[in-house]
């Protein structure tokens, strides 16, 4: 990320630099990866493991990259984006931060 990305905090309504995003904390919530990396928004992950996206007729292959995640309040889910998939979430024990 540059220095001039911003991040939705959602907690506080206002856009804040990319830079000071894993200080403020909008969810409370710990997420942790596979192995025990902390998550923050913005951050970049690597699928551990194939997976089937249901609806979508499509499988994500282990070592897919997937950058820009967002927290969503749960522990265990990651919000993110993917080529051709839209409100895709994954489950935190299937990535490793990169």
């Amino acid at each position: 990320m540059s220095s001039d990305d911003y991040v939705y905090d959602e907690a506080s309504g206002e856009w804040v630099s990319a830079a000071d995003a894993p200080a403020v904390a909008s969810t409370g919530v710990e997420v942790r990866d596979s192995v025990g990396n902390l998550l923050a928004d913005g951050d970049a992950v690597t699928l551990i493991k194939d997976l089937k996206v249901k609806g979508a007729n499509q499988t994500l292959k282990r070592g897919t990259l997937i950058k820009s995640i967002r927290l969503t309040g749960d522990e265990q889910e990651i919000d993110c984006r993917y080529e051709g998939i839209k409100g895709l979430v994954l489950r935190a024990e299937f990535v490793r931060k990169r």
